[in-house]
C-alpha cells in the first residue's frame, strides 16, 4: 500500500509539473502573442491555438483531476488529509476558473475575433491558474522532497 500511496503522489507531482510548464508557457509566451497576430490573420491563428493547446492540455488537465481525487483516497502517511484535499481544491479551482473565465473570453475572441481588452482580460485572468499551477506544483515539490528525505 505503501508503494501504491507514493505512485499517487508521484502521479500528481508529474501532471502538475507538465501542467505548471504548459501554463508558463500560455501565459508568457502565448496568450501575449495574440496582440502580435494581426485582426486579418487572428481568427484561423486562434481557432488553431484553441485546437491545438485542447489537444495538449485535456487529458493531462483530467488525468490530473482523477489524481488529486485519488491522492485524497489513498495518500502517503506523510501527507495530511488537509493538505490532500487543498491539492485537490487546487484543481477543481483551476477548472472553475478554466469553464467559468477562460473558455468564455476564448469563446468571445472566436465569435468577435481579435479584441484587445478581451486579450488582455485573458492574460490578466489566467494568472489565477497560473499562480494555482505553481503554487500546485511547490507543494507537490515539497512533499516529494520531504518524502525522499524520509526514505533515506
Amino acid at each position: 500500500m505503501l508503494q501504491d500511496a507514493r505512485a499517487v503522489l508521484l502521479l500528481n507531482l508529474s501532471l502538475s509539473l507538465f501542467m505548471t510548464g504548459v501554463i508558463w508557457y500560455v501565459q508568457i509566451a502565448q496568450y501575449p502573442l495574440f496582440h502580435q497576430v494581426g485582426r486579418e490573420q487572428f481568427p484561423s491563428y486562434h481557432a488553431a491555438h484553441t485546437t491545438l493547446t485542447t489537444t495538449v492540455v485535456a487529458l493531462p488537465m483530467l488525468a490530473e483531476l482523477g489524481a488529486a481525487a485519488l491522492l485524497v483516497v489513498a495518500r502517503p502517511a506523510s501527507v495530511s488529509a488537509g493538505l490532500a484535499w487543498l491539492l485537490l481544491g487546487l484543481v477543481v479551482f483551476i477548472f472553475a476558473v478554466t469553464a467559468l473565465v477562460s473558455v468564455p473570453l476564448h469563446s468571445q475572441l472566436a465569435v468577435s475575433g481579435y479584441d484587445s481588452p478581451t486579450v488582455s482580460r485573458l492574460v490578466t485572468t489566467n494568472w489565477l491558474r497560473t499562480l494555482a499551477w505553481t503554487a500546485r506544483s511547490a507543494v507537490l515539490v515539497g512533499l516529494a522532497l520531504q518524502g525522499a528525505s524520509l526514505c533515506s
